[in-house]
């Protein structure tokens, strides 16, 4: 069922009350955070690997031949990076490898970014974000002497023809394991001159997916060692990228970049988040944050969604405008002074965040109730007649209108903030599926919100995510109940175990609602 923007059900949402004494919420970093001797570092650190990429031992298992043509021509006139899933300049393997070739061919290095005007169920929150980014990485081109170009459509329909238009001898682009990127690439394969080569660099796992393992892990159990036994090659320092010393014979066509964000088809009324900007200089500012404040108290606090413990990245992760092995690399320097909580933090950022890239690339149905295991397909078709003491519409949810204060509090979050927290996010992805009729529905509404509200919807960990709650993917077979057959319970009893309840719904403002089951009502109809 196609789901249209729920645009009405976004600006009711309950007022916050006033809120009780505990760890502030995620906001805006201070702006007396002084991050630019820290950004020095990290650039010194790349200057002190190599000079440039053609001084650095590339590992070239990192990339993938696309196409059959492995040369790159002679008379070419530049290479282009296709950007994509990693909006950034620095510590991207992709962006390196496409100056390696432009060095050695002795040619001008391009940027071209393809966007489409709708994606998915993302709103303008995320579009925004995307795009207020792009403008500060073509900023950042510029001063590398790089042209950055915009093109409007899909990588598949437009890139193509600017390849041939422009002589450009190699298109370089990086890796997402989701159908339609896939299908972007597979398109521009087909489309591509037979002499121009289409090679593909995994710049947004530590371990390039496919190294990492050739199948289907079943859990974090079975992909952890895979992982961690190949850091020492692969978890390394990045070279700089290096002011291209080829110009381009041709300019970049000007960008009105406020007006890219105007002409998508997205629902503009929900719009971008206050406590998050976009960019490296802004993912910067956070990581320095969580490591002078937050990193200390991550092993204890981390699942407290009344303490500010998160590293709050996920937004920059998923856009790819910081590293997450960058991030890695800085969060590593602590680990004689908190050494549980940068393992936790490294088992969260690498192990679990890369098993939801192996989940998903080879999962065809990474987003179905097909994508689940057997036994899980099993339990929940045999509960599929349950009585549901409890039944919402997708607009209900939407307007976090159900009788779980809890519940509700959290989606308000959600929709305010563009971010919830990761426990409260499995709570909130669980109850859907107590209060739908189907596990298909429950699938589809979680799906359908996270993407539409969340700033890092639409990335494999939202998937997954949505995927361990409802279809127990990388879980295993509880004690048997009602709704959830096999599938782990969880449970509002559990969370005041957990946490102080009553706080987070104060912050939010979440109130119980009488429950009104307008679904039987239509059915009546």
């Amino acid at each position: 069922m196609k789901i249209r923007f729920l645009t009405h059900f976004t600006t009711k949402m309950a007022s916050s009350a006033k809120k009780p004494k505990l760890s502030l919420p995620i906001k805006n970093e201070s702006s007396t955070i002084n991050v630019d001797d820290f950004m020095k570092q990290i650039h010194k650190k790349r200057e002190e690997t190599a000079k440039s990429i053609l001084d650095f031992n590339f590992n070239k298992s990192r990339i993938r031949i696309i196409s059959q043509e492995q040369m790159v021509s002679d008379d070419c006139e530049g290479i282009v990076y296709w950007m994509s899933r990693d909006s950034r300049v620095q510590d991207n393997w992709a962006f390196l490898f496409a100056q390696k070739l432009a060095l050695k061919n002795k040619v001008p290095l391009h940027v071209c970014f393809c966007l489409i005007a709708k994606y998915l169920d993302a709103s303008v929150r995320q579009f925004h974000f995307l795009i207020k980014g792009l403008e500060k990485v073509a900023a950042d081109c510029e001063k590398l002497n790089i042209s950055f170009h915009l093109l409007e459509g899909s990588g598949a329909e437009v890139l193509p023809q600017w390849v041939i238009d422009h002589k450009i001898g190699a298109v370089v682009c990086d890796f997402n394991p989701l159908r339609v990127p896939l299908g972007w690439v597979e398109g521009a394969k087909k489309k591509l001159k037979k002499d121009v080569p289409l090679i593909q660099v995994d710049a947004h796992n530590v371990v390039p997916c496919w190294v990492a393992s050739n199948k289907q892990e079943y859990s974090a159990r079975t992909i952890r060692n895979k992982i961690n036994s190949k850091l020492d090659e692969y978890l390394t320092e990045f070279p700089p990228v290096i002011k291209h010393p080829h110009s381009s014979s041709f300019k970049p066509e000007p960008i009105d970049w406020d007006k890219a964000i105007e002409t998508r088809e997205a629902d503009k009324s929900v719009g971008p988040i206050e406590w998050a900007g976009p960019g490296y200089d802004n993912a910067v500012k956070t990581l320095k944050s969580f490591l002078d404040k937050r990193l200390k108290v991550f092993a204890t606090k981390r699942n407290d969604p009344t303490q500010d413990a998160l590293s709050n990245l996920s937004p920059w992760f998923h856009f790819g405008q910081i590293s997450a092995q960058r991030v890695a690399l800085c969060v590593k320097e602590y680990k004689g002074k908190y050494t549980e909580s940068v393992n936790s933090y490294l088992e969260e950022a690498i192990v679990r965040r890369e098993l939801a890239d192996n989940f998903c690339f080879y999962c065809e149905h990474y987003d179905s109730i097909k994508g689940a295991s057997q036994w899980a397909q099993k339990t929940l078709d045999d509960h599929r007649n349950d009585k549901r003491t409890h039944i919402y519409t997708l607009e209900q949810f939407c307007k976090a209108e159900t009788h779980d204060d809890l519940w509700n509090s959290a989606q308000i979050q959600l929709v305010k903030e563009g971010k919830m927290h990761g426990f409260l996010r499995m709570y909130w992805c669980k109850k859907i599926l107590e209060w739908t009729s189907s596990p298909e529905d429950a699938l589809k509404y979680a799906i359908y919100l996270n993407d539409h509200y969340s700033v890092d919807g639409r990335d494999p960990s939202g998937y997954v995510g949505c995927m361990w709650s409802i279809c127990g993917v990388h879980d295993q077979g509880w004690a048997e109940r009602t709704v959830f057959g096999k599938i782990r319970f969880m449970n509002y009893e559990g969370c005041k175990r957990k946490f102080n309840v009553p706080a987070f719904v104060c912050r939010y403002g979440g109130k119980v609602h009488k429950y009104n089951n307008l679904m039987e009502k239509q059915k009546k109809k």
